[in-house]
């Protein structure tokens, strides 16, 4: 279960819907101009967190899926890699027969 940091600090949301992250909490969280964050919405609140991490969670909960069902990465490696073979004779034909 993650730690969680209540902060006091209160922000105006600005024209436009803006908010200013306070340069701290983007030092911390390794955040720069254009980096892309996500919004998801909890029964608390708003949960703001950098696309990084989401995806890193996402693949996460993807790996624990596999497993749960007994495939490994390279099973599935090998599943996608015989049916994109299969689509491109589908599509193209046996080029192997030439």
């Amino acid at each position: 279960m993650s730690k969680v940091t209540r902060m006091k600090t209160v922000y105006t949301l600005q024209e436009n819907g803006q908010v200013t992250l306070p340069a701290e909490w983007r030092e911390k969280n390794h955040l720069k101009k254009g980096d892309v964050l996500s919004f998801i919405e909890t029964d608390e609140g708003l949960l703001i967190m950098p696309k990084r991490v989401l995806a890193a969670k996402l693949l996460d909960e993807i790996g624990d899926a596999l497993r749960e069902k007994g495939i490994t990465l390279e099973e599935l490696l090998e599943s996608g890699r015989e049916i994109r073979s299969e689509l491109a004779r589908e599509t193209y034909g046996d080029k192997t027969a030439t």
